[in-house]
């Protein structure tokens, strides 16, 4: 057996164990680490017999290790900045903007809003807050289900279409497949079309009016006032958005200018502090918050990136490439089997595998920056995780939140959002024939 094999069978072990998480009870980013550290030792003691021309092992690493931190430092600043306007009340507007008579007009306020929210934020971070304030609008289970439904398909659509909404979509922003204006322009109807399509099916299960309920979190947070909220709201979210901007300007890599509105909003909050008492009790200060940063999933990424780097030297996805190229040869069908396939295992190393399997081409209008296949595959590698609901970051937190059930959600919702992911990859073709 060759040591390619035996990388190989490694990585398809890890793989395995990753997407049995929930019978094994390993973390997966135990997992993600564990395979990455075989698969590079695995290359250290067999590479000389490999024939890789011109391959260093030490500049390998070191390559591939900046071109994954580019993305961990980008999701560690924006979920920091995330997490500081959330426990300052600056996403309670929302909650307020929500407000319904009706639980259909209710749904499609939520549809929207979660679009909204999650081409701004993360899709995972979105969810979490979307479902924090379904609980206090909406009190029976049963109807709360399917909002949450709604949470998940529409947060993957609305991170399909920004730079900024998803892993992947940062991953290919990074890598410079794909361009901000270009993605926005393109994919943004489409990813409506996705998420539309699935809350029309979704509002025949809700019937009759909403009724109150009361809200007692203003407590938790008195201690910051109105200006305050808005304030740091501003600078969070409006700093967020920002960051196309800062990269398209400076063509610095964009987690510098994640780093930058995590900087000013870190110096803003300690300046709101100094003013208050020094040892009150409701003080939530960054240095406090930095401890809640989700570092199991930052190493589950590290793990996976650099674990995909392996199989990229040694030439397995390159071969593979070549081989989709020779059999399917279709953009639409290559990229619609990822996003299909993205709906049982993670779409973060399918997507840096096609990166690795395909390079940009200048000449070719389908692998050229903002080309017909890293568009598709920013739609897809988004999308496509809807239609299971451990197929993104966005269904798994909700699943666990709502404790909604496997076999439900397949039953129920799958069908619902394939449905709307075909008919945003049939408008993503409809524009590039007619209008594009």
């Amino acid at each position: 057996m060759s040591f390619i094999t035996i990388i190989v069978c490694a990585f398809v072990i890890g793989y395995v164990f990753i997407a049995l998480e929930s019978v094994t009870k390993i973390n997966k980013a135990a997992i993600a680490v564990l395979m990455c550290v075989v698969c590079w030792t695995l290359l250290a003691l067999g590479y000389e017999g490999l024939n890789l021309p011109g391959f260093e092992l030490n500049e390998s690493i070191e390559k591939n290790l900046g071109e994954a931190g580019t993305t961990l430092f980008f999701l560690m600043g924006a979920m920091t900045i995330v997490e500081i306007v959330d426990q300052h009340g600056g996403f309670n507007w929302v909650r307020g903007a929500l407000a319904s008579k009706t639980k259909r007009s209710l749904l499609w306020k939520i549809a929207f809003m979660t679009a909204i929210l999650s081409a701004v934020l993360d899709n995972l971070t979105t969810s979490i807050v979307m479902i924090m304030i379904l609980r206090k609008l909406v009190q029976d289970k049963q109807d709360r289900i399917w909002y949450a439904v709604c949470v998940i398909i529409a947060a993957n659509a609305g991170g399909a279409f920004s730079p900024i909404g998803d892993v992947t979509t940062i991953m290919l922003w990074n890598g410079k497949m794909i361009t901000a204006l270009g993605v926005i322009s393109e994919i943004i109807v489409p990813s409506f079309i996705a998420f539309i399509v699935p809350t029309a099916v979704m509002q025949m299960h809700l019937k009759g009016e909403l009724p109150k309920v009361e809200d007692k979190r203003e407590v938790e947070i008195s201690h910051i006032t109105k200006n305050e909220r808005i304030m740091i709201f501003c600078l969070g979210v409006g700093g967020l958005c920002c960051v196309p901007v800062f990269h398209t300007v400076t063509e610095l890599p964009a987690f510098m200018g994640i780093l930058g509105v995590l900087g000013i909003l870190w110096c803003v909050t300690e300046i709101i502090y100094r003013k208050k008492e020094e040892h009150d009790p409701m003080a939530k200060r960054v240095t406090k918050m930095l401890s809640r940063i989700d570092l199991s999933t930052i190493m589950f990424f590290l793990g996976i990136l650099m674990a995909v780097a392996v199989l990229s030297e040694i030439g397995v996805l390159e071969a593979v490439g070549k081989w989709l190229d020779q059999a399917v040869g279709n953009d639409y069908l290559i990229t619609g089997a990822i996003g299909i396939l993205s709906s049982i295992v993670d779409n973060v190393p399918l997507v840096a595998g096609a990166m690795k399997m395909y390079a940009i081409d200048p000449t070719s209008v389908n692998l050229a920056v903002d080309g017909i296949f890293w568009q598709l595959l920013a739609y897809c590698a988004g999308v496509g995780g809807s239609m299971l609901i451990i197929g993104s970051a966005a269904g798994v937190v909700v699943m666990g939140l709502e404790h909604i059930n496997f076999g439900w959600y397949m039953k129920n919702v799958t069908w619902i959002a394939f449905v709307g992911y075909v008919a945003g990859i049939v408008c993503y073709w409809f524009e590039k024939t007619y209008i594009f």
